[in-house]
């Protein structure tokens, strides 16, 4: 099994529950191993994930579909 990360930068400020509200969604993605937002950049969520099961585009539609406003950083 392959592992990935990808770095989402959500636009908007969410709270502490925002932020565990959003890492939970994404725990219930096939494929997904560990989301994460980084503490010191409250703005940046990684995402642990097998690209086998996911894909980046499909990481990202969730975080949209809750109205946010955010884009995967990198290439």
């Amino acid at each position: 099994m392959d592992i990935n990360d990808v770095v989402i930068h959500v636009n908007e400020t969410l709270d502490t529950q925002a932020r565990h509200d959003l890492e939970d969604q994404m725990r219930d993605i096939d494929g997904v191993i560990a989301p994460r937002f980084n503490d010191r950049w409250p703005h940046l969520m990684i995402v642990a994930y097998d690209p086998d099961h996911t894909r980046t585009k499909e990481l990202l539609n969730v975080v949209q579909r809750q109205g946010y406003h955010a884009q995967h950083c990198g290439a």
